[in-house]
């Protein structure tokens, strides 16, 4: 019989293994009962590693395909890391320089004239042919948006039927506009974006104090500088949205 090398689970490795529990499964393995079967955990990762590498599973196609597939994701989420760096220093050096400040004459103006949330639902669909066909049966029957939501409703499922409350500002420019133009469970549309053809119905509307309003204009406001800034930039690097009509 050949001689196997010995492996030894370590207080080093039940270390490392619990950085990735809970905190719940990390306080129980933190108890002497714990931590026993945590090491027996452990010791059965080890069996199961040094068993496969000994069968060559580590040369396998199907164990490469995995890890490329994993450096691809990892490498993927590497890339989006460095972006989101990359736009959150840039944010604060405006902020630092005072470029993104918003003065409270600012927001006071602001909720003057915007002192309110509104509240819709919509139905996006592919094609204005069907937009039409479903805003004229709401228009007829509103309490059929349900039913013609569930039919026709291209939006993902997470969201198909959530309500949306905002500011104006928060939200698409086209959507607000309607819904600030509309009455209580009124049906208007149909409007074109990037994500399908909306049918809206707004569901509500309610006065905002300024203490709520506040911090949620000083974000809006920010965020309009910050376009300015990157209109100015768009034209200095010259980036554009190239659309591939098919």
């Amino acid at each position: 019989m050949s001689s196997q090398k010995l492996s030894v689970v370590t207080d080093d490795d039940i270390q490392e293994r619990m950085r990735f529990l809970s905190k719940q499964d990390t306080d129980f393995a933190k108890t002497p009962i714990g931590k026993q079967n945590l090491a027996q955990i452990v010791m059965r990762e080890k069996l199961i590693q040094a068993d496969a590498l000994a069968q060559g599973l580590d040369k396998s196609p199907d164990y490469q395909k995995l890890i490329t597939e994993k450096r691809l994701q990892l490498d993927e989420i590497y890339r989006h890391y460095l972006q989101q760096a990359l736009e959150e220093l840039w944010y604060e050096k405006l902020r630092q320089s005072g470029e993104l400040q918003v003065s409270q004459e600012e927001i006071d103006a602001y909720y003057k004239k915007y002192p309110y949330e509104m509240t819709v639902q919509q139905i996006i669909v592919d094609n204005a042919e069907t937009a039409d066909q479903v805003l004229r049966a709401l228009k007829r029957a509103p309490g059929r948006w349900k039913e013609l939501s569930k039919k026709y409703n291209m939006a993902p499922q997470a969201i198909r039927d959530a309500k949306f409350t905002f500011m104006p500002g928060e939200f698409l420019p086209d959507i607000e506009v309607i819904a600030a133009n509309s009455s209580h469970g009124s049906v208007q549309g149909f409007i074109k974006t990037a994500f399908g053809f909306h049918i809206i119905m707004k569901t509500g509307e309610k006065r905002l104090s300024k203490k709520e309003a506040a911090p949620r204009i000083e974000t809006v406001l920010e965020n309009k500088k910050a376009d300015k800034i990157l209109e100015n930039l768009q034209n200095k690097y010259e980036v554009m949205i190239y659309a591939n009509e098919e």
